[in-house]
Order: C-alpha cells, then structure tokens, then sequence
C-alpha cells in the first residue's frame, strides 16, 4: 500500500489528465453552435465532427491494452497526452470540416489511455478491495471535466473564442503529459499480488488476441455489452452534443440556460460517481451487489430519458438532474463485466467492453445528426427531428436492458 503521499502522486496525475479527457469529450454540446455558425455546419457535419473523437477512441481500445500490458500505464498515457496535446492545436488553428474532424480524432486517441491507464497503475499499487473507490475516485475527476464543459465553458466563451480556448487546452494537455511521464513512479518492485506478479513472461501478441477472441465469445461479456454500446455510448452521445441542441431546440431555452441544465446533470453525476467511490463495497457486505446498482441505476436512467423525450415534466431542470445521477451507474458495466473473467483477462474484457462504450457513443452522435438533416429535408422541424431520434435512442436501449434481464447471469470468474 503506497503512503498517503505517494497515493496523492499517483491518484492525482491519472484524475487530471481523465478530467481533460472528459472536458474534450463533453465540449462540443457548448461551443458546437459557435462551430456551426463560424463554419457553417449541418447537423450531420457536427455530429460526424463530435464522433470522430469516439470513433478514434473506440479503434484505439484493442491495441491500448496489449501496450499498457507492455510497456505500463506511465510510458503509455503520457506518449499519447502529447498526441492529444498536438490535436488540441490543431484545433485551435483549423478553418474547414476536414481539419476540425481530423484535429478531433487525433485528440480522442490521444486521451484514449486516461481511464484504463489509471486502472492498470492502481492494479499493481493497491490490493483488489481498494479498486472501486478508485475507480469511484477517478470518475469523480471525468465528472468534474464535464461539469467545466458546461456553464462554465459557456461563460469562457463570452470572453474568448474557442480557438483561444483549445490553445489554452493544448498547453494544459502537454503539462498533464509532462506531470505523469516525471511525477508517476514505475510500478512497485512488489506488487501486491505476488503469486500473480512473478516472473512470467509477457503473452505474446497471438495469445494476446487468443484472450480478445475470448472475451468477444463469451455470453457473460454479452449480457452487458448491448448496455454499454446502447445506454453508456448513447447517454455519452446525448451528453456530449445533443443535449443542447434539445434543451434549445425542443424547450426554447437560450444557450445560457440550456448550459446551466447541463452543469447540474453533470454536478449531479458526481454525486453518483462518489457515492459509488464512498459505499459499493460497504453495500455489497450487506448483500447489495454491484450489479444490481447497476441495472437499478440503469433502468431509471432510461426512466428519465423516457420522461425529457415525451416531455412529461415542466421541471426540466430536475429531469436532466435525475437523467444524470442516475446514468451515472452506467459505469458500473466496466467492473461487472470484467467480473466474469479470470483476472488475466479482466484488462482485455474492460477494454473491450469500452470499446462498444465508444462505438455506441460515435454511432449514435453521428446517426442521429445524419437522421436529423433527413428529417429536417422532408419538411420536419428540427425540434420535432430531434423528438425522432430520440424516442428511437430510447427504443434501442430498452432492448438492450431487456436482453440484460433475460439472459443468463454468469457467476464471477477469478483465479
């Protein structure tokens, strides 16, 4: 177990860079207006622009965990923070759809590695019990990243233009490479888990692939994939760009307002990530489990959506919250999948696992714009557009949550 300062240095390097990676990720539902109106751009380019992110951190998920098993989480992360600080630039200077989306992309490989990066570094520092309120920890700093996307990226823009900005992110990028490459330590001489830890040479690349065919064929990683690529990609879709285009489209809020809704989704989040930092493991020695935070927190979320998509409730404000706090245990997924493999195969499972997160997250960012611009063209109104795409968001997720409860459950698998 690491002193509490040599803790801090650990945790706090991995919390700063996930929070950069989060504020990336959420950004464009602020400034996404400014892009459409400098650039003149569809729905469907910005939604193709936002994804692209996704789509370069989904492709990124496979290879990310033979290299973290490879050359370990400091040498990893920090060498693509400086790819990220390099798009983050040349999204600062970029004048055409071409090169945003390029700069975009290079950005979300970029910050690929920030959350499972963490994860591989506290496996070898802390004992298995320490690792939820970690992970509770460390989404508790994406949480933060998203909630400055918010009302506070909003009032940033009415002093600066989103070039300035993302130029001050690049800088702030490259000092978070810097902090992890000097300020992490190499991984202890002992791990905790020595009989794991031995001497054992590395797989090599085909029992590597060996482990990722495994986990694609397994049931157990099969239950809860729907979920992740449906419920996790989609609320990260919704969150990330068309969360204001509805709050200003379909509620006929201004941007300032409609900001506001999502810093207090995103405040509500964290109340979430901590809580699950702070007592999953105290609820699950009296007999909660994890995976029921998980469908409880997963079902209301869908709940919720349900209610802001048929506009049930003229709170809009307390809807988004509870949209928020509740899909927050969506993040639950990562570490019940996991679960249902032997530990040496749990990075491969996770990885995986967020690889359906973000491809979830791409596809419905950009089909739903796409949608949007062909409904818009048939004589629809974009608000009424949005209420499309929306009720069909809803549908897909519905199946998946169905297809969770009826199949069969897989009991934990470690060594």
């Amino acid at each position: 177990m690491p002193s509490a300062k040599l803790h801090l240095g650990l945790l706090l390097p991995f919390a700063a860079a996930y929070f950069l990676s989060y504020f990336f990720r959420s950004a464009n539902a602020v400034i996404g207006p400014e892009l459409a109106n400098d650039l003149g751009l569809s729905a469907g380019d910005l939604g193709l622009l936002t994804s692209t992110y996704l789509l370069a951190f989904c492709l990124a998920q496979l290879p990310l965990g033979m290299l973290l098993d490879r050359f370990g989480a400091r040498r990893v992360e920090s060498a693509l923070l400086l790819i990220a600080a390099t798009g983050a630039a040349l999204f600062a200077i970029a004048d055409d759809m071409a090169a945003l989306a390029t700069a975009r992309a290079i950005i979300g490989l970029g910050v690929s590695a920030c959350l499972m990066a963490a994860f591989k570094a506290f496996s070898q520092w802390y004992p298995p019990e320490r690792q939820a309120s970690l992970t509770g920890w460390m989404m508790t700093s994406g949480g933060l990243g998203a909630l400055a996307a918010t009302a506070p990226l909003e009032a940033l823009l009415h002093l600066s233009g989103w070039r300035e900005i993302f130029g001050v992110l690049a800088v702030a990028t490259l000092a978070s490479a810097a902090w992890l490459f000097f300020g992490i330590p190499e991984r202890p001489a002992q791990v905790a888990h020595t009989a794991n830890a031995a001497t054992s040479a590395p797989e090599n690349l085909a029992a590597q692939w060996r482990g990722v065919c495994q986990v694609f064929s397994s049931a157990h990683f099969w239950r809860f994939a729907p979920l992740g690529l449906t419920m996790t990609g989609g609320f990260m879709a919704v969150q990330g760009l068309w969360s204001m285009a509805w709050l200003m489209q379909v509620n006929g809020y201004s941007r300032a307002v409609a900001a506001d809704h999502l810093a207090a989704m995103s405040f509500a989040m964290l109340f979430t990530y901590i809580g699950i930092g702070l007592l999953a493991t105290r609820l699950a020695r009296r007999g909660i489990a994890p995976v029921r935070l998980f469908a409880s927190g997963v079902g209301l979320s869908m709940l919720m959506l349900g209610l802001i998509t048929f506009e049930t409730l003229s709170n809009t404000t307390l809807l988004w919250v509870a949209y928020g706090l509740c899909a927050g245990f969506g993040t639950l997924g990562y570490s019940q999948t996991a679960a249902g493999f032997p530990l040496q195969l749990a990075g491969r499972a996770t990885t995986t696992y967020n690889l359906l997160v973000f491809a979830g997250g791409f596809g419905a960012q950009w089909g739903m714009g796409l949608l949007i611009d062909l409904l818009t063209d048939l004589g629809q109104s974009e608000a009424n557009a949005l209420r499309v795409v929306f009720v069909l968001l809803l549908a897909l997720q519905i199946a998946a949550y169905a297809w969770f409860l009826i199949s069969p459950r897989a009991k934990a698998r470690r060594p």
